[in-house]
């Protein structure tokens, strides 16, 4: 299991656009510049996020991004999937109908009520993880990022996003 990079610059650009007061919004060009990334990528990443409507993308001079929702309303797991999908990890290839030369097709696996006892397994873990990423919101992060990063660093980046909003 693997998900990509661009889940991590969508958690973290949606850190950055936490305190973002209501009239206003973060620029592309700032968050990619803080980030040290292209801004091409990092609209990918964002456009994601805003066609799952987790952030509202704002036109004009003093454009940019910021969140469509309450921080604690924003998790994990709806991150990974505006960035991801949805698609199941395990991939079920139906290997259970070639032992023992058995010619039948096992149809269950992509249905989700499948009968075969590894995909069962591996769905249920991929559910358990799904429903503990659900757990997790930007809100709780935040809360994390504070306790556990110097103060100095994050003043330094509300400073950051401050100075070229204004």
């Amino acid at each position: 299991m693997k998900y990509s990079v661009m889940v991590e610059y969508a958690l973290h650009s949606l850190v950055y656009l936490i305190d973002v007061p209501p009239e206003e919004s973060i620029g592309i060009k700032d968050l990619s510049e803080f980030q040290g990334l292209s801004e091409t990528y990092l609209s990918k990443v964002l456009g994601k996020l805003s066609k799952a409507g987790i952030v509202n993308s704002v036109s004009g001079v003093k454009g940019g991004y910021k969140l469509s929702k309450k921080p604690e309303d924003i998790s994990f797991w709806d991150v990974v999937k505006a960035v991801e999908g949805e698609s199941p990890i395990f991939q079920c290839k139906n290997i259970k109908a070639n032992f023992a030369n058995q010619t039948e097709n096992c149809d269950s696996c992509a249905s989700g009520t499948s009968n075969c006892t590894i995909n069962i397994v591996m769905l249920e873990a991929e559910e358990q993880m799904r429903n503990y990423l659900r757990g997790k919101t930007i809100a709780w992060l935040e809360e994390e990022l504070n306790r556990t990063l110097p103060s100095e660093r994050i003043a330094m980046a509300k400073e950051f996003f401050h100075k070229k909003n204004n």
